[in-house]
């Protein structure tokens, strides 16, 4: 494509947001900015139990305090700078910024999506192989594993966001969207976007498909073995822990799988936008409460807590 009669976006793009009336842009923002508070709330209780209870010191507890991390530096890279847009009423981003907000929610995305593969891997190996697990699930593997999803992550983010930002972008430099994501950006791209795209395409493959094909077989295996349970009290606890994680998954990874690897035509732009307000603020909020609302390791621990607070003021 010629590039002679064309302007360039060179210095920043203009995100068009959720709304462009002014009061919508105020209601959004007070919504937004409340469920930023609770989901900042609920995962570092999730994070400040773990570490107080002893008891909570096992493998399963150790990676959701890993997603609680997750959850909050990835609702952070983008939600502040969604909120000060409301706030405003104008987003512009300079492309070095958008570049910034890109790779660490990407980065903290993939991390997530590895994550939560881990952890199916990990009730997997606690509910058929309760003899070996203690030795297959050691501390030194726990952190092995949730360190290779953190390196993961952000090693997927700097090739996806490197080749996206190699392309020069067209004017007019809006993007009508709320925060800066490949899809939305690769739009604006002044030359051939097809080698990008299959390298996204790819990469985005791989972090959701594999990790959702581990759930899928560690959770058929779990299913098998739960079936040929005789405990009612075993049938309960499996279905109950693992229960809550599916929820999770189905909810993170229906919507990114819509948002990357689901062809978008056809699709309208505010359609887009409300497939990744799911991901982006509804699920890190409803996730410490679908991880704790119906588990009783938790409930104690947030009693003892509670205890030793309530005896603390009282010296």
């Amino acid at each position: 494509m010629g590039l002679d009669n064309v302007t360039l976006c060179t210095t920043e793009f203009i995100l068009v947001g959720l709304s462009s009336d002014r009061e919508t842009q105020i209601l959004l923002f007070g919504i937004i900015l409340l469920m930023y508070i609770f989901i900042l709330l609920g995962n570092l209780g999730v994070i400040m139990l773990v570490r107080l209870d002893t008891h909570l010191h096992t493998p399963m507890y150790f990676f959701l305090s890993n997603l609680s991390c997750v959850e909050i530096w990835f609702v952070t890279s983008s939600v502040p700078q969604m909120l000060a847009h409301l706030l405003i009423g104008h987003g512009g981003l300079s492309l070095i910024r958008c570049a910034l907000q890109m790779y660490s929610a990407l980065a903290l995305g993939s991390a997530e999506a590895l994550l939560l593969g881990v952890m199916a891997y990990d009730r997997y190996l606690a509910i058929c192989h309760p003899l070996t697990y203690a030795t297959a699930m050691g501390r030194w593997c726990q952190v092995q594993l949730a360190s290779a999803c953190w390196v993961g992550g952000f090693f997927v983010s700097v090739v996806c966001v490197s080749i996206t930002f190699s392309h020069r972008f067209c004017g007019p430099c809006y993007i009508n969207h709320f925060i800066c994501e490949i899809p939305m950006v690769m739009e604006l791209a002044c030359d051939d976007t097809h080698t990008t795209r299959a390298i996204n395409f790819l990469f985005a493959g791989l972090v959701i498909l594999i990790p959702f094909l581990v759930i899928l077989v560690s959770y058929g295996s779990i299913l098998f073995s739960v079936l040929r349970m005789r405990s009612a009290s075993g049938l309960r606890k499996a279905f109950s822990t693992c229960g809550s994680h599916l929820l999770v998954v189905t909810l993170f990874y229906g919507t990114t799988t819509l948002n990357y690897i689901i062809p978008e035509s056809g699709r309208s732009h505010d359609t887009a936008k409300q497939i990744v307000v799911m991901y982006v603020v509804v699920t890190p909020l409803l996730n410490p409460i679908i991880y704790t609302l119906r588990n009783k390791d938790v409930h104690q621990a947030m009693a003892k807590v509670l205890r030793r607070l309530h005896c603390d003021t009282k010296r």
